[in-house]
């Protein structure tokens, strides 16, 4: 039988998804005979603004009981609709409402959820560089060491005397987490690095803050100007970025702007450099960048930490800093990197983002401009209104926590019907320019090990004590590593490019920070895990429909995520069973008799036979 409406098949809606603007939208909705409709119209709302009404023309029957209506809507500037169906009826005055996965249900009392049309700026477009490739996460302390002498390291710092020594958690005598343990991770550590990175198909890098800092995490800014001199100095970065171009892969940096180190150039409240921080005289230059309620020791800072005060990111002299000519942004890109990575985007005012955008592109049209937002990026609302990161002048992409939470949650204890909800929600609200760059990644520096969420017991917010004591036993982390593979395939086959968090691809273990921050196990890694993410990294390079191409949902029993990758080089087929029973599945002709290139599943004929917490990649 025919939907009333569904947003996901062009039949009902086409094109599918975000538009650009000035691109006529069809619409269509399909209505039993026996209704008498003798009216229909397209209701439009952009955001808060008045409701448009635009009325629906009969368009023939679609079978013997139903018949279409139908309308073209043209969004002709950058922005959300919101839209929904009226319909008028034998009966009187009925509505069309949408459901969780984009069809219609009908109400005769009003609209209860909309669907939203995305338009985006006609010029926008994103890098190629990234679309299809692989992006990797190092937390720069703990990933590797090269050994080589340091100058001008700060003496207040405590330096691990092993590399294998457990982090440091508890609280020193006054009571405060200082997190200034160091295990002397740097540069040309990562630099010598680079083969193993290549060997996993590792195209991007990703390096948490670099820049001077006196914290392990360097999110407390001391100095953007400058590489941190634990981690080497810019000659090191510039060595880093030269290699890496070699071997075909860029550098994308943290740029941490929301907020600086109280300890810093700038505010200078401990007296460590030589310069009138705002701490110090209000009529420091750097005063205005920051909001004193009473000076100096009352001031905002972040989520109140007070060795994190806020800067006013549209203060002239703050957005000159950072986004003006030979500024901060505009430095490091001529060094060689490749982009940015957005630390809290969302509390970066609008007029920031854009300005930084501007610059990046002006400096290299293909530098990336990423964002850290954990929402759905496309209608998130912060600071009292509806935010713009993916209509064309703020971002080219974000952090996909959506697209996370949907594989982790459908592995746990969902099921397929939700996973879908959530994939398809993000393809139809992002951009394509957006979709294919999403960093699709399944644990970071500020979430639990993907191995321990996966196979541990919850934390539950125990105290770090408890997550201090804990390592899976041997039956939770076998199960670890079955449920990862399943993890995995649906990560490096979704829309996006898949980002692995340093030595996830080993096993490495550990509740949040700083549990989750220990250093990579050079020589102790889970060899068998490490192949099955080199597999992976190799079959996802030789699958075009990977890197744009479309996703169509395939369905299949609840225990059974399913769906089809495809460009018009052709397809790839996903399939991951998260149950304990084994499961048949019969295959789309495409796929009948075809190659599996990952995997555990046998294909039988027109049926994939998948065993239980086992999935496949097949390829036409």
């Amino acid at each position: 039988m025919p939907e009333l409406f569904n947003s996901r098949d062009i039949a009902y809606r086409a094109p599918f998804g975000a538009v650009a603007e000035n691109t006529a939208v069809l619409f269509r909705v399909c209505v039993p005979r026996h209704w008498g409709c003798h009216g229909a119209a397209l209701l439009v709302n952009e955001d808060a603004k008045p409701q448009q009404s635009f009325g629906m023309f009969w368009a023939g029957v679609a079978d013997d009981d139903h018949e279409w209506w139908d309308v073209r809507f043209t969004p002709d500037h950058a922005g959300l609709y919101w839209y929904a169906f009226r319909l008028e009826l034998a009966l009187g005055t009925g509505y069309l409402t949408r459901r969780p996965d984009g069809t219609a249900a009908y109400s005769p009392d009003g609209v209860a959820a909309t669907w939203q049309l995305t338009c985006y700026a006609a010029d926008f477009v994103t890098p190629d560089w990234l679309a299809g490739g692989i992006m990797y996460q190092i937390f720069p302390d703990r990933f590797a060491a090269s050994g080589s002498a340091k100058s001008g390291v700060p003496t207040d710092r405590v330096l691990h005397t092993r590399w294998d020594e457990a982090v440091e958690w508890r609280a020193d005598a006054q009571g405060r987490v200082r997190n200034n343990d160091f295990f002397g991770g740097d540069l040309d550590g990562v630099r010598q690095k680079l083969e193993y990175l290549q060997s996993l198909g590792v195209t991007c890098l990703y390096l948490n803050p670099i820049f001077e800092a006196h914290s392990n995490h360097r999110y407390d800014t001391a100095d953007y100007s400058r590489v941190d001199p634990m981690l080497g100095d810019e000659q090191a970065l510039r060595t880093l970025t030269d290699e890496a171009a070699a071997r075909g892969m860029r550098v994308l940096l943290d740029g941490v702007f929301s907020h600086t180190g109280a300890d810093s150039v700038y505010f200078n409240r401990e007296g460590r450099y030589d310069t009138v921080g705002a701490y110090n005289s209000p009529l420091s230059p750097y005063a205005p960048w920051y909001r004193f309620r009473a000076w100096p020791r009352d001031y905002a800072s972040w989520w109140g930490f007070e060795t994190l005060p806020e800067v006013e990111e549209l203060s002239p002299a703050f957005m000159d800093y950072i986004n003006g000519p030979d500024g901060i942004v505009q430095k490091w890109l001529r060094c060689g990197v490749a982009g940015w990575r957005l630390d809290v985007a969302d509390e970066l005012p609008d007029g920031f983002l854009e300005a930084l955008r501007a610059r990046a592109k002006a400096t290299d049209p293909d530098a990336l401009v990423l964002g850290e937002v954990w929402e759905d990026a496309s209608n998130k609302e912060s600071y009292g209104h509806r935010r713009r990161y993916l209509l064309g002048t703020q971002l080219d992409s974000v952090m996909n926590y959506p697209f996370r939470d949907a594989i982790l949650d459908f592995l746990l204890q969902g099921d397929r019907a939700s996973f879908f909800n959530t994939v398809m929600t993000v393809a139809e609200n992002y951009p394509p320019s957006v979709l294919r760059l999403l960093m699709n990644h399944i644990g970071t520096h500020d979430t639990e090990r993907v191995l321990t969420l996966l196979g541990g017991e919850p934390s539950g917010g125990r105290d770090r004590r408890w997550q201090a004591s804990q390592m899976l036993t041997d039956e939770q982390r076998a199960l670890g590593l079955r449920r990862l593979r399943l993890a995995t395939l649906l990560q490096f086959s979704l829309p996006g490019v898949p980002c692995v968090y340093y030595g996830d691809e080993v096993g490495m273990e550990g509740y949040k920070d700083p549990f989750n921050r220990a250093t990579y196990p050079w020589g102790c890694e889970d060899t068998a895990l490490l192949g099955w993410y080199r597999a992976l990294g190799a079959c996802r390079r030789a699958c075009s429909a990977l890197a744009e191409g479309e996703i169509r949902p395939i369905d299949t029993v609840a225990s059974v995520v399913c769906f089809e990758r495809r460009d018009a080089h052709g397809g790839l087929l996903v399939a991951v069973n998260r149950g304990e029973q084994e499961c048949r599945i019969t295959l789309p002709p495409p796929f009948a008799r075809g190659k599996i290139l990952i995997g555990d599943g046998v294909v039988e004929g027109e049926t994939l036979v998948l065993p239980p917490l086992c999935g496949v990649w097949i390829e036409e």
